[in-house]
């Protein structure tokens, strides 16, 4: 996949998920306490003030270590309001960042999508255990088994199968979704459906073809309608022409690659196919993010007061999960498009990230705690704060009182390496419809495996400490930890089939 300044590897993983300091508020909700004239509500925790400096210490560190202009950053925490931002949009034009930055938000996009499917069903529009053929019968797979017995749900949990990344672009017309939903009839079907967590893009973007057919508009004006609109998020669009139009004085972060340690601007990377919107082409603000945060930890009321969606509807997105596994962090499952995710005090993590080159994001919620953790950063150096912020323990523990299950390296015998050893390969196919495929290789050494990484022709080195049974900790080559799990699938006989690394399947090359 060819993409401006070296940023393939970058695309291929789409849609997984310093400087001046501008528009920082701090507010009780309702009450207008600003964050810094102080912190008195009885709603807030003890040490919520300590907690936000330590926040703004660690981005500000984050940024420096890693290469990243600007990150905007909003936190719920039982009834106080954060919202900050942190650098500058560009490094050629400084404006500082602020909570009304527009960032590329990425595969958190999938949660809109999901949230928009659960409106249609309270409306009896749609079935979430309905086959999609019900909605789209033309609908066909590889496998010619598959295409009669997916059923909605299962696009939207990441059990359907087939390859996901399939990131074809079909145009900016109106019939980009159809044309990328007959080309998914060409997808290798790699998994039982039902039976396999493994990341889905295709599949998500079928939820947004469906959403289309039952409303009889564009995805884009559908959400509009069904989500964006009720929610009053007045800075997300999927088109920045939008924005030209409904919102005045409208910025944009610049998307940036990082050459030599430093962050080149790179506005062109900004661009994505519309015929992946569904799956992750909403352009949004953290301002915003935060609004839809409290949405999905309420009670199924927008802000204004208008019941979007039932409570009930609510919790079901984040409960029954499908078949679980790693994509960074470990899963529970996926309910209705959220990652659900286990903690060592048996509280549910739900979340979601968004990765596009120069754009990375993350949002967290722990609706048992009632809080929520939204950062936006433009540059390809996000994804280290992003996973110290998000799938690290660092926010987790000191806003919300809850941890990663535990994980304790320990080495295996040669013996006991020698089934995971060997070759795995993915396949992605790319915004052209070419087909790239990225390659891992894994050696013993040391009690564990020492991983490379080979994507466009970029060479990366890992390694992968075992913790309990085919699951791993990766750590990079200065042994600092990457705040990534992965884990290994076994087939019937026994033999490891598959690395699961970055929600992706690797396959086995015995």
């Amino acid at each position: 996949m060819m993409v401006p300044d070296g940023s393939a590897v970058a695309r291929r993983t789409f849609l997984r998920a310093a400087g001046a300091v501008a528009g920082g508020m701090l507010t009780c909700g309702g009450c207008g306490k600003s964050w810094r004239t102080g912190l008195k509500t009885a709603s807030a925790a003890p040490n919520a003030a300590e907690n936000f400096l330590a926040l703004e210490e660690k981005i500000r560190s984050g940024m420096a270590a890693h290469a990243i202009p600007g990150v905007a950053v909003g936190i719920w925490d039982r009834g106080v309001e954060y919202v900050r931002g942190f650098g500058v949009l560009d490094v050629d034009h400084p404006v500082a960042v602020d909570g009304d930055t527009l960032f590329r938000i990425g595969s958190t996009t999938k949660t809109f999508t999901g949230t928009a499917v659960m409106r249609l069903m309270e409306l009896g529009k749609l079935r979430l255990d309905a086959p999609v053929r019900t909605y789209l019968p033309e609908f066909t797979t590889a496998d010619p088994t598959v295409g009669p017995r997916v059923r909605v749900r299962q696009l939207l949990n990441h059990s359907a199968g087939w390859l996901g990344d399939y990131l074809q672009d079909f145009g900016d017309g109106e019939d980009a979704l159809s044309r990328y939903v007959q080309g998914m009839s060409d997808l290798e079907q790699l998994t039982p459906v039902g039976e396999v967590f493994a990341y889905n893009n295709a599949a998500v973007v079928a939820a947004g073809r469906l959403i289309e057919v039952v409303t009889g508009v564009p995805y884009e004006h559908a959400m509009r309608q069904l989500v964006i609109d009720p929610l009053g998020l007045e800075h997300s669009r999927f088109f920045l022409t939008d924005f030209n139009t409904d919102v005045t004085g409208a910025r944009v972060a610049t998307s940036h690659n990082v050459v030599a340690g430093r962050p080149v601007a790179n506005p062109a990377l900004f661009a994505l196919p519309r015929s992946l919107n569904p799956a992750g082409g909403l352009i949004s603000s953290v301002r915003d993010q935060l609004r839809y945060a409290r949405f999905h930890l309420g009670n199924g009321a927008a802000l204004g007061g208008q019941q979007l969606l039932s409570a009930g509807s609510v919790v079901a997105m984040r409960s029954d999960p499908g078949p679980g596994g790693t994509i960074i962090v470990e899963l529970d499952g996926v309910g209705v498009s959220w990652l659900l995710r286990p903690s060592a005090q048996g509280v549910r993590i739900v979340q979601h990230g968004g990765s596009w080159p120069g754009q990375y994001s993350g949002l967290l919620l722990v609706p048992e705690r009632d809080f929520a953790l939204c950062v936006f950063t433009n540059s390809d150096g996000g994804p280290k704060l992003i996973n110290e912020l998000v799938a690290d323990d660092w926010a987790l523990q000191r806003f919300a009182g809850v941890n990663n299950l535990p994980a304790v390296q320990h080495a295996l015998s040669p013996g006991e390496l020698a089934p995971y050893e060997g070759r795995y390969t993915a396949t992605v196919v790319d915004t052209t419809g070419t087909q790239e495929t990225s390659e891992v290789r894994l050696s013993g050494e040391g009690g564990q495996l020492a991983m490379t990484l080979t994507e466009q022709n970029e060479i990366k080195r890992f390694r992968l400490a075992f913790y309990r049974p085919d699951y791993v900790l990766g750590f990079d080559t200065n042994d600092q930890p990457t705040h990534t799990r992965l884990d290994f699938l076994r087939g019937s006989r026994g033999d490891v089939e598959w690395l699961r690394r970055g929600g992706r399947l690797y396959r086995h090359h015995h």
